[in-house]
């Protein structure tokens, strides 16, 4: 029988695909792109002399920006299997994602595979039976236009940070990077610390009488005093001026106040009662499923995307990466029939509810992300088989589906003003509550408000000129709060808004500046570090126009404009390269600047702030002579006042305490706190390198003992001689954490604690663990995977110094945080090791090439 060849991105597609196919079809993965931009290092030496710019880029700029496309690492046997499968086969079906970056992958298979027999584009938005024969039956051709516009994104990338980031590496560190969605969304995140650093704080107080009728408990809030309203937190700027004619209450005046009310009469004098009603959301789109699996599940962009993937490939959901909320007739029948079945036939509206997209995009699919087929499964259907995270996301999905086919929620918000007096003056009192008196689609959706005053206590039946007793009156100080940090669900928000970038990126912007060390998180916070001002004011002042809000968004408008095929791609990459404020003219025209000034912050009275290689610190002059102040861990920018500078620069050093003397030497022990961390070392005035140690990270300058700084100084320990070579092991404590050596071989260990304790036998079974980069750690399998078709080794799970891995004996993939090991399946354990092997540029079972130094 003829076969039919399909392929697709990922294995866990694959499995499921082939379940919906006949015998004739084999289903093949490629693991994500088998294909990419080369580096310029790979590219030939003639090729590169000939045309000069693929040294750079590994794009010809002078000859339409032609990209020089190679074999992604780690894909030759990949690429190998697809042709070997293709020669048996009499068609071959290109099934990757419908969006730009699947696109791109089908037509780098096609020109790389180069097939003789009739090709096949097989696009899909989920994955069911119904939709895979659908699919199947209904094939199309390649779309030129998505691919060029996912190959000019890839080009702008490419010499935006090739350009840039050199740059950055010589004015203000190694290791920076700058991209076109990247660098403006660090500079949203520094901006809005920026605000909270210029805020300037007012106060003001309130007073609020606790009130009690028919058993309910309410609050009414003081609102005005003889017809003047009080104060509140809008009443004042960012720089803590009053902006209206309102009444600024001190503190002892609402302590007076409070004092005078508790146990006199509140008088009703007016009862308002408005009807409201709620209308559904949207079904989800990538940014909102971002938005609310972060309030709603505390899940981070990137978490919500891999389940969501997750959803997808095994054929819960459809497709998790598109702009538009539509839903299709079969979805919107689906939701309404299970809606009715589930909450009442009076639960949904006689019309179907339509969902518009917002704005035309080429990249994104046509429809909303919600449960897959013409019928959907409860939550509770999908219990066991998937886990707890997947089944939470699913749960979200489903139950924004169903509410948006649902009747308007119908509310009723009722406003009691009070009257009361006091020292002679006229009070006003204020109470509001809302009751839902139709749940509508709250019956199945949660809705959660981002303004706490919306959330309303139902207040008692009360009837004007109705006296109630104030038992209990409160008065509070408060002081204006700064603009709040961007959450990663603000932050998506927020992007989405300004048109920069598309939402199907954000989880991997997100995840970058976090990793590049700009951002981190507290909380759901995103606080900016200090060398994410340095490089945000260096980009503003040097490349405006690539941190610039519009011009970003402009150019993710053409970009989108060129997938529809209303731009073209070469005229556009021209001006945006050579043009008279393009690119290459802006890097030309670079001015001298000085690093120094680059990386410094004035923070007054002679203090500055200098972000150096390990860090931000303090440096001020004293004596004539420079002295460094280190700032504390988790110190965030907007603290980092002038008072909190001098209070630090003022603090008697923990450095030079004197924990006793060495037995050898009889030199002082004394512990320093250094630029590169602290540390124990000798006081010898006459050695310029006395010995010294660095303190565990378990350990403090504060709380380090003699003895563990003896313990410190006696390092590197002898564990003992290896019974097989002969050589000496010892433990010891270095740059990347402590680890063990024999000869040249060195292992990491899972621990500080490990270099006092480790015994002979224990060092030598670390030794007989198959080496990985020059360092490994022992570690027992806690599951096993069996066969890796790939590699054709046996895969096991490990934990090891940075948590739970995978392992085929060859190479480790770390297993994300997010997926518990209880609930990792054979085939995703597989999946982590293909893609770990592909960013290390090597075949299945082939171990990791090691580079050693070059001795200086």
């Amino acid at each position: 029988m003829a076969k039919k060849l399909v392929i697709v991105e990922s294995p866990a597609k694959a499995k499921t695909i082939s379940k919906y196919l006949g015998d004739d079809y084999e289903v093949l993965a490629s693991v994500g792109h088998i294909r990419d931009l080369a580096e310029p290092k790979e590219i030939a030496a003639e090729k590169k002399k000939e045309h000069p710019s693929l040294a750079k880029f590994s794009i010809d700029v002078d000859n339409d920006f032609e990209p020089y496309y190679s074999i992604s690492p780690g894909k030759s046997k990949t690429v190998s299997e697809l042709k070997s499968a293709l020669k048996g086969c009499d068609e071959l079906y290109l099934a990757t994602d419908e969006d730009r970056e699947g696109e791109a992958i089908a037509w780098h298979l096609l020109e790389v595979l180069k097939p003789k027999v009739p090709v096949r584009r097989m696009v899909f938005n989920e994955i069911t039976k119904d939709a895979i024969q659908e699919a199947s039956r209904n094939t199309r051709e390649i779309n030129d236009n998505l691919v060029e516009a996912q190959e000019t994104r890839r080009v702008v990338d490419r010499l935006v940070g090739y350009e840039i980031s050199p740059i950055l590496w010589r004015k203000i560190n190694r290791g920076l990077s700058a991209g076109r969605v990247q660098s403006p969304a660090m500079r949203m995140i520094v901006e809005r610390e920026r605000e909270r650093m210029a805020f300037v704080s007012a106060g003001y107080s309130s007073v609020t009488a606790n009130l009690e009728e028919s058993s309910i408990s309410f609050e009414a809030k003081l609102l005005s005093i003889d017809g003047k309203r009080l104060a509140g937190s809008k009443s004042f700027s960012e720089d803590g001026v009053l902006t209206a004619d309102v009444l600024v209450l001190a503190p002892d005046a609402a302590e007076q106040l409070a004092k005078d009310l508790t146990g006199e009469t509140l008088k009703v004098t007016s009862i308002e009662a408005k009807p409201s009603t709620r209308k559904p959301y949207a079904p989800f789109t990538t940014s909102t499923l971002q938005q609310e699996a972060s309030k709603k599940l505390s899940l981070s962009a990137k978490q919500t995307m891999d389940l969501a993937q997750q959803l997808y490939q095994e054929g819960h959901i459809t497709y998790m990466r598109t702009d538009s909320p539509s839903l299709s007739q079969q979805a919107i029948n689906a939701a309404r029939t299970q809606a009715a079945q589930l909450y009442g036939q009076e639960m949904v509206p006689d019309a179907p509810r339509a969902y518009g997209a917002k704005s035309k995009n080429a990249q994104e699919a046509h429809e909303a992300i919600r449960p897959s087929g013409d019928s959907f499964r409860e939550p509770k259907e999908l219990s066991g088989s998937l886990g707890a995270k997947a089944l939470a996301l699913y749960d979200l999905i489903w139950r924004r589906t169903l509410a948006s086919q649902m009747a308007d929620a119908k509310l009723s918000t009722t406003t009691v003003k009070f009257a009361a007096s006091a020292q002679g003056k006229a009070l006003e009192f204020s109470a509001s509550g809302t009751v839902v008196s139709y749940k509508g689609f709250m019956a199945v959706y949660e809705v959660i408000k981002e303004d706490d005053d919306e959330e309303q206590a139902k207040l008692p039946t009360l009837t004007e000129g109705q006296a109630i007793t104030a038992e209990e009156v409160i008065a509070k100080s408060h002081q204006t709060q700064p603009p709040a940090r961007y959450t990663e669900a603000s932050l998506v928000k927020a992007l989405e808004e300004r048109g920069i970038g598309r939402p199907s990126t954000y989880a991997a912007i997100i995840s970058t500046i976090i990793s590049k060390g700009y951002v981190i998180k507290q909380g759901s916070a995103l606080v900016p570090e200090w060398i994410a001002f340095t490089v945000t004011r260096f980009l503003e002042q040097n490349f405006d126009h690539l941190v610039d809000y519009e011009f970003t968004a402009k150019m993710e408008g053409d970009l989108d404009k060129i997938a529809l095929g209303e731009l073209d791609r070469s005229s556009w990459l021209k001006s945006f390269y050579f043009g008279d404020d393009g690119l290459k003219a802006t890097v030309e025209g670079l001015g001298d600047s000085d690093p120094r000034s680059i990386n410094s912050f004035d923070i007054g009275g002679g203090i500055t702030l200098r972000t150096g290689k390990y860090g931000p610190y303090l440096e001020l002059m004293e004596d004539e002579e420079r002295r460094i102040v280190n700032i504390p861990e988790g110190l965030t920018p907007d603290q980092l006042t002038h008072e909190k500078a001098v209070e630090l620069a003022s603090a008697p050093p923990v450095e030079n305490r004197v924990l006793g003397k060495d037995p050898e030497s009889g030199l002082d022990i004394i512990v320093k706190d250094g630029r590169y961390g602290p540390y124990v070392t000798l006081v010898d005035e006459g050695n310029p390198k006395p010995k010294t140690a660095s303190l565990f990270k378990s350990m403090s300058p504060a709380e380090v003992t003699y003895e563990e700084a003896l313990q410190l100084l006696s390092l590197p320990r002898e564990v003992g001689v290896d019974p097989e070579s002969g050589n000496v092991i010892t433990a010891q404590n270095g740059k990347y954490g402590p680890y063990l050596k024999k000869g040249t071989d060195s292992r990491s260990l899972a621990g500080e604690e490990q270099i006092f304790t480790l015994t002979l036998d224990e060092a030598v079974e670390i030794y007989k663990q198959p080496k990985y980069g020059g360092r490994r750690t022992a570690a027992t399998p806690l599951k096993e995977f069996g066969e890796d078709p790939a590699s054709k080794l046996n895969v096991f799970a490990k934990t090891g110094q940075f948590g739970d891995y995978v392992t085929d004996g060859v190479v480790n993939a770390t297993i994300p945080k997010d997926e518990p090991l209880d609930e990792l399946a054979a085939d995703r354990a597989f999946e982590l090791l293909a893609i770990r092997r592909e960013k290390l540029g090597v075949e299945p079972g082939e171990a990791p090439k090691t580079t050693k130094r070059k001795k200086r």
